[in-house]
């Protein structure tokens, strides 16, 4: 008879722990790379639009890239469409906030419904990011945040995502410390019921315009 809790029985469950994860990250790695190739195909007319207003809004660049932290701390360049006016960040990174000036009037529509973000299935596509994970961030934000609290390099165990329990928890309105508990909370706890919910949340974010900045 095997007495649970015993070494023995911890190892075994911890392999199948394991086994179960690895399926679950080979699935869903299969699925996000699949989904986000269907959906650039038929977000293209959408894109093809975005990028029209905002080339005919002020002559800038139409995508905005940026370096962002991936899976144990390598650095991938993330693409959006631009929001912000040319030069917007000259005197350094910061968050956006709520009636942030620097974001033009074509930005503050594709921000609210999110369609900014589109780009990134291009990311998802390359490996770089998953549908569902932490929000990837900045290095020099990361570097600011670590100086006081270590812990956030915890969100660093798995592939960044498109959206998140913290992206659908809050987003802009979360501190570090909010958006570490959730994302290690995901981490923790992540399967395919976990991310069916945070799709379903993420749609009626969406369509709410909640957390937008």
């Amino acid at each position: 008879m095997v007495i649970y809790g015993t070494e023995e029985n911890q190892k075994l469950q911890y392999s199948i722990d394991t086994q179960e994860r690895q399926l679950y990250d080979f699935i869903t790695g299969l699925f996000d790379k699949l989904a986000s190739l269907i959906s650039l195909i038929i977000a293209l007319p959408i894109m093809l639009i975005i990028a029209l207003f905002i080339k005919l809004e002020d002559g800038g660049s139409v995508f905005y890239s940026q370096k962002r932290l991936g899976k144990d701390g390598r650095v991938f360049v993330i693409y959006k469409f631009r929001s912000m006016h040319v030069n917007a960040e000259k005197n350094g990174a910061q968050w956006a906030e709520e009636e942030d000036n620097r974001i033009t009037k074509t930005g503050k529509f594709i921000r609210k419904t999110r369609l900014d973000e589109i780009p990134q299935l291009y990311n998802i596509l390359a490996g770089h990011m998953k549908l569902i994970g932490p929000r990837p961030e900045r290095p020099e934000l990361a570097e600011e945040f670590y100086e006081y609290l270590p812990e956030f390099v915890n969100r660093l165990a798995v592939k960044p995502g498109l959206t998140g329990l913290a992206q659908v928890s809050g987003g802009y309105d979360l501190t570090p410390e909010e958006k570490l508990i959730l994302d290690v909370e995901y981490i923790e706890n992540r399967g395919f019921m976990l991310d069916f919910k945070i799709i379903f949340k993420t749609v009626a974010v969406v369509l709410s315009g909640d957390g937008a900045r």
